[in-house]
């Protein structure tokens, strides 16, 4: 993606929808999700409907991500009802991209077919691994040869725009295994692909496991293991345009996009994470809680941070520097630079100046970055949103 492109999406207009069922919930996942709950799904999707019309007139979006939890386990027809309701309050571009997160075992053809016709035209699956003992390690309900039948039904019902989502240092795969991951999920023929290094978070099983003496995920090896990917996604034609995410030209995710731009987004669903008129503001994250008060007639929110001056430079260096083109220059970046961390990060080719921008070459030290950035005092700036 070029500089001008990335930039434009600072203008554009998003809505992320959380979906929170699951048929069962993966043991390194902290999301806001639930399993065995499908009897609420309906009664869910009337809340999301609700809260939706109760927004605030926009204006046509851009881009819709419907995220999880797995929206596929879901009937295409209750998300579609949601995806009705957003168009009717704020009306939808006509190209906007429609896309919605899905496992390989929820999509069979007809799924998919009754997706496209709820107006998907995006979908980015969960496959995570190529290796069936990976996958089982992962508490994945799938095996690897159902990710192939997937992207197929995806085509064949009219998707021309499909994604998959690989994890890289589980305990027990190999050097190989990664490598035929990488390898076989190009093979079924993608648009995008996005390599994420597996996390330990706290009050996951995953994270109980570890405290308890399992192997944990070894940081070095996943350093190996994500230049391993950079290196074949860019040989194969995909394109590194953020930290975890490599595409076809053309074919970049529009609402991430928007997200790394400091666009601007809604939020609608339990545990969902929206950025509207300098404010970042989330939802309640049980569900229950959210049903029962968008059912009481009370607002879904759960707090809010304004995002002004300072904190907006701040804020715009600390999405847009994921990206492969950085961000523009600007108080916040001429303060970093002027930093010790700053200088010893751009002494070190962490950070390149370029064209009037600051990029990060390394992307593995954006953790690293971000941290600079957190500890920056600066002026107070008006500066918001010029990527």
């Amino acid at each position: 993606m070029d500089v001008v492109t990335a930039d434009r999406f600072a203008e554009a207009a998003a809505a992320y929808v959380h979906i929170p069922f699951c048929s069962a919930i993966c043991p390194y996942c902290d999301f806001a999700v639930v399993a065995g709950q499908d009897h609420l799904a309906t009664r869910y999707v009337d809340a999301v409907c609700d809260e939706v019309g109760a927004a605030e007139p926009w204006r046509p979006l851009d881009a819709v991500y419907f995220g999880g939890g797995t929206p596929s386990h879901v009937e295409p027809r209750l998300l579609g009802r949601i995806l009705d309701a957003i168009a009717v309050k704020h009306g939808l571009s006509s190209d906007a991209e429609i896309s919605l997160e899905a496992n390989p075992e929820d999509f069979a053809l007809e799924h998919a077919i009754g997706l496209r016709d709820a107006g998907f035209n995006r979908v980015s699956f969960g496959a995570q691994s190529f290796d069936d003992e990976v996958l089982v390690s992962l508490g994945r309900r799938h095996m690897a040869s159902q990710v192939d039948a997937s992207v197929q039904a995806a085509r064949e019902a009219g998707f021309d725009n499909v994604s998959i989502d690989l994890i890289y240092g589980t305990p027990g795969e190999t050097d190989a295994s990664w490598r035929e991951s990488l390898e076989q999920g190009i093979a079924t023929g993608p648009d995008h692909l996005s390599c994420y290094a597996l996390t330990v978070e706290t009050g996951t099983p995953l994270g109980r496991s570890v405290r308890n003496g399992a192997e944990a995920p070894d940081p070095d090896v996943q350093a190996d293991r994500y230049e391993l990917a950079d290196r074949i996604l860019t040989a194969a034609g995909f394109g590194r345009y953020e930290v975890s995410n490599w595409s076809k030209a053309g074919r970049e995710c529009r609402y991430n996009s928007t997200v790394w731009a400091q666009g601007e987004y809604e939020a609608y669903g339990n545990g969902s994470h929206g950025f509207r008129n300098g404010r970042r503001y989330r939802n309640h994250r049980r569900l229950d809680a959210y049903i029962e008060r968008i059912e009481s007639g009370r607002s879904a929110r759960a707090g809010h941070d304004v995002i002004v001056g300072w904190d907006a430079e701040i804020d715009r260096m600390f999405v847009g520097l994921r990206r492969s083109v950085g961000v523009a220059r600007g108080p916040g970046t001429d303060t970093l630079l002027a930093s010790d961390e700053g200088k010893s990060l751009l002494g070190a080719g962490v950070l390149v100046e370029h064209d009037d921008r600051l990029v990060v070459s390394r992307p593995l030290m954006t953790d690293a970055v971000h941290r600079s950035l957190l500890a920056m005092d600066g002026p107070i700036v008006e500066v918001v949103n010029h990527a």
